[in-house]
């Protein structure tokens, strides 16, 4: 057996989502697995160096992970051609510098999502990667999310006829810190414009992959936020004015005519299914996907409602929705994604979700601030360069 090693710097990973989906439930998962394995011949095996600014929190997380290196010389490691994969998770302001070193040092590029926080830069970034001759690609995790791969199952095999409208639910409470025993946990830059912070620019990067892989490239938006809570308490225990939306309401609309809605909330206390669910409606069928769990209503089960206020519903609405059975092992999605990456690093194998993808979320971010702003709906176009 031939055991491939792919050294990867892993840098900002000391935040919640870069230490727990990216380096334990990711790296170290497929270390622990025994790597990726191709062939009985072939595994393709990580090597992850951690960097960034703080040496006690690098060197706590490389103990907790069990990973042996780590440094606060990022250059240094840069230098070193034993890692050929740069992957960044550090603040989306801080972005463009490290994948500029990235692309200066002929590395592979791999980073989370927002790339940026204006189109230009992120289209920039993508260029640069691309006129490098680098691979590159980002974080589009929810389309490998267990409830999301079964509606694209069952929409693959006609269940819904013609899809015609989805309506998305996003969001839970986020504690604002002013209360005692009811800490923040969110981290205070989210809820700053001026650091790249907001939950336009957030969730509607995510929004137009999952509407652009299942129900179509989307072609106009309308979107409303707002700065519903004006105060929050930052990680030093002050309060701070919040400069960033923390609530969006979007419509889009799709070249095949379907009609997205996505209301995404971090002030919303959740009484449905799941943190995130979508109600896909079709002439044939309809379909109620959360995170791990999707459950479907055909045509032929629908029930006939009679109104009547005056009443209790003598109707369970629940009660005619079957779940979908589970058809496979659905592995952590963003393990599966970094598998797919590692993949086409070492065996060139396709992967579609670049830099340049990543840049057309941030375009519809982009164009649903200028939507809010201007109060009207905007055409999405193709970027160009």
């Amino acid at each position: 057996m031939n055991i491939q090693r792919i050294g990867i710097i892993m840098n900002g990973v000391t935040g919640r989502m870069g230490t727990n989906q990216h380096l334990l439930r990711s790296i170290k998962a497929i270390i622990d697995q025994g790597g990726i394995r191709v062939s009985d011949d072939l595994t393709l095996m990580p090597d992850p160096v951690l960097t960034g600014r703080s040496g006690s929190k690098l060197a706590a997380l490389a103990k907790r992970a069990g990973v042996e290196k780590w440094t606060t010389d990022l250059e240094s490691v840069m230098a070193d051609p034993d890692y050929p994969v740069f992957f960044d998770a550090s603040g989306t302001l801080f972005r463009a510098r490290f994948v500029e070193m990235a692309v200066a040092a002929g590395k592979s590029v791999y980073c989370e999502k927002p790339t940026a926080v204006e189109t230009s830069e992120a289209l920039r970034l993508a260029r640069l990667c691309e006129d490098a001759g680098l691979k590159n690609g980002v974080v589009q995790d929810k389309l490998w999310l267990p409830g999301l791969r079964k509606f694209k199952m069952i929409r693959e095999q006609g269940f819904f006829g013609r899809i015609l409208s989805v309506r998305g639910e996003f969001g839970y409470w986020v504690f604002t810190g002013h209360h005692t025993d009811q800490p923040a946990q969110r981290p205070s830059w989210n809820y700053r414009q001026e650091d790249g912070g907001g939950i336009i620019v957030d969730m509607l990067c995510h929004w137009r992959y999952v509407i652009d892989h299942l129900f179509g490239p989307v072609k106009a938006v309308s979107c409303t936020g707002a700065i519903h809570i004006p105060e929050r308490i930052d990680e030093q225990g002050r309060p701070y004015a919040c400069t960033a939306d923390d609530s969006a309401y979007a419509m889009f609309e799709c070249e095949d005519d379907v009609v997205c809605q996505f209301n995404s909330s971090w002030n919303t206390r959740v009484r449905r299914d799941d943190l995130l669910t979508m109600q896909v409606d079709g002439t044939h069928g309809s379909a109620l996907v959360g995170l791990r769990k999707c459950w479907v209503q055909s045509l032929a089960e629908t029930p006939r409602p009679v109104w009547n206020p005056d009443i209790d519903s003598p109707l369970d609405f629940y009660a005619g929705w079957q779940e979908v059975p589970d058809a496979t092992h659905y592995d952590n999605a963003f393990k599966v994604q970094w598998e797919l990456f590692l993949r086409h690093v070492a065996l060139d194998e396709p992967f579609p979700y670049t830099l340049r993808e990543g840049a057309k979320g941030v375009q519809l971010a982009e164009l649903g601030l200028q939507s809010w702003r201007e109060r009207r709906w905007l055409d999405v176009g193709d970027l160009e360069g």
